[in-house]
């Protein structure tokens, strides 16, 4: 791919990714869960957007999945596991600039189906 064309790729997606957190905020009742995708791998967090810390992180690196569909469902299970440990019911959902499409929407329907509101 084109070093141009990759650049601004990136630069409209971190663009989204502003616009996005402009509006939403997480809180400690309703934390901001934040999706990273890359090629290899996936990685969310959950956040205190208002003490700046974070509540609970998964990497798909540490669990063994791969950043696929099926890997982001599986991914979403065990992040919703994680999320019911630490008593959070409801969130407030960072896709970070990506579309609500493919890895980013397996990963979110996961959660959906393991009683994660948002």
């Amino acid at each position: 791919m084109n070093a141009k064309v990759l650049k601004n790729k990136v630069a409209t997606r971190l663009k989204r990714k502003r616009r996005i957190r402009a509006k939403i905020s997480g809180s400690a009742e309703l934390p901001r869960v934040s999706v990273f995708r890359s090629n290899r791998y996936i990685s969310v967090q959950a956040i205190n957007d208002e003490t700046g810390t974070t509540l609970c992180a998964l990497h798909s690196k540490a669990t063994g999945h791969k950043a696929n569909k099926e890997g982001a469902a599986a991914l979403g299970e065990a992040f919703a596991a994680k999320l019911k440990e630490a008593g959070i019911s409801n969130i407030v959902f960072d896709r970070n600039g990506y579309q609500y499409h493919g890895v980013i929407a397996a990963f979110g329907d996961a959660l959906r189906a393991n009683e994660i509101k948002f």
